[in-house]
């Protein structure tokens, strides 16, 4: 298996709405399987819920350095994605394949991925998140554009 880059001895908090249940319970199912510690903020069941109450506890754990990494599912994953990137450190990245989870990680240092549910198998998820727990960050010129993430100005673009 091949080594993380995330700090195992915190815990990958993940979340979801109704719509990304199911993605989620297989994602948290190979994540425990494979030695991790799960902090799970739901949701809990099919039922119909908002994304924002299970995104803001994921991201808010990723923020503070309380979870390594976050792993949050909705039906389109923009929702969560949005949410999630409200939080300052909080840098969360949509994919839909394995090759844009990788690219999340080793261009954006990415720390939270987001899964569109409806868009992809759960077997396609996982194999994401997997892609993305072991995938480092390239810097290097990417450094720079990261910074600039976490250090927006409101200055005009030239």
């Amino acid at each position: 298996m091949k080594s993380t880059v995330f700090n195992k001895q915190l815990p990958i908090a993940i979340g979801c709405d109704h719509a990304g249940y199911e993605c989620k319970e297989a994602i948290r199912k190979m994540l425990s399987d494979a030695g991790w510690q799960v902090e799970d903020k739901g949701t809990y069941s099919h039922s119909s819920v908002d994304y924002p109450d299970f995104a803001h506890p994921v991201a808010e754990m990723v923020a503070s350095g309380k979870a390594s990494v976050g792993v949050l599912v909705c039906g389109s994953g923009n929702g969560v994605c949005m949410t999630a990137n409200k939080h300052d450190g909080v840098r969360a990245a949509l994919a839909w394949n394995e090759d844009v989870a990788i690219l999340s990680r080793q261009h954006n240092n990415a720390n939270i991925l987001c899964v569109p549910s409806r868009f992809v198998t759960n077997e396609l998820a996982m194999k994401m998140v997997d892609e993305f727990l072991h995938s480092p960050f390239e810097g290097g010129r990417h450094e720079r554009r990261v910074e600039k993430i976490d250090k927006f100005q409101h200055e005009p673009v030239a």
